[in-house]
């Protein structure tokens, strides 16, 4: 079999563990894979995506480039195009998927935080933020987004039937920070504050590195129930090798792979 190449391309992925998930489902599955990290500056991403999608034969696509990549596609696919977000790309035929909501959806459900008839705010009306916004919708969550620039979050808002807001104040029953604030240069800075963090029953970073953001240290704090990015990080990458090499997905075989690979790294 033909060793399939595949990378995670974002703004800065130097700390990023999805070399080694993605390696570590390929050789459960028994598929030769070749996965790397390429860190793009944005001042280089336009000049060099084409060159890097015609280079490997999948990519996953993180922070800042989900809505990015999309004009340098032929076309997107399923949750792709429902999300107006691409985080997985099969570059045979230049088509973008997106597995992130189905990711966080998995991660809510196998860690015990539905959200469905309950209020959530959620941080971020970026390429996760659109993911997380569709997700907690469709799942019957009553979803506030916020994000620095009201007019985006108006846009995300109006697409998907939640509702933006100026502020964060208010009782949720979750917060999820779908920033990125809080990793990398702005590691130890959280979006919000005990202010917020207060008024709430859970708090959910997609942030996996640090494992405990201050965000999250925040809400422990205050006696909250906490998840960080891991689960979610996982599971998206579990569905994307299914679209890599055709597999049926597989949610309990999904949990089962995370439960062991948490257990190698002993996390």
């Amino acid at each position: 079999m033909k060793t399939f190449k595949a990378a995670v391309v974002g703004k800065d992925v130097s700390k990023s563990l999805s070399p080694a998930i993605h390696s570590f489902i390929a050789e459960k599955w028994g598929y030769p894979l070749e996965y790397t990290a390429l860190s793009v500056p944005e001042e280089s991403f336009e000049s060099r995506i084409d060159g890097i999608l015609n280079g490997f034969d999948g990519l996953n696509i993180t922070i800042p480039y989900k809505l990015s990549v999309i004009p340098h596609l032929k076309k997107t696919s399923g949750d792709a195009s429902a999300y107006g977000a691409v985080n997985t790309i099969k570059t045979r035929d230049a088509t973008g998927y997106n597995t992130d909501g189905a990711g966080f959806g998995l991660m809510l459900e196998n860690g015990g935080f539905g959200c469905g008839g309950k209020r959530a705010l959620v941080l971020g009306a970026g390429g996760a933020g659109r993911s997380v916004v569709r997700k907690l919708v469709c799942s019957g969550a009553d979803v506030s987004l916020y994000d620095r620039n009201f007019g985006v979050s108006q846009n995300v808002a109006r697409e998907f039937g939640a509702t933006a807001v100026q502020n964060t104040g208010g009782a949720f029953y979750a917060v999820i920070n779908a920033t990125g604030v809080g990793m990398h240069k702005t590691e130890g800075i959280s979006p919000v504050g005990e202010d917020v963090l207060k008024n709430c029953e859970a708090a959910i970073d997609l942030i996996y590195a640090p494992e405990k953001s201050r965000f999250l240290e925040i809400a422990e704090s205050l006696g909250k129930r906490t998840e960080n990015g891991l689960a979610m990080l996982f599971y998206q990458a579990y569905f994307a090798e299914c679209i890599f090499f055709d597999k049926t997905p597989d949610a309990d075989e999904a949990k089962r792979y995370f439960e062991e690979f948490k257990s190698g790294r002993h996390i």
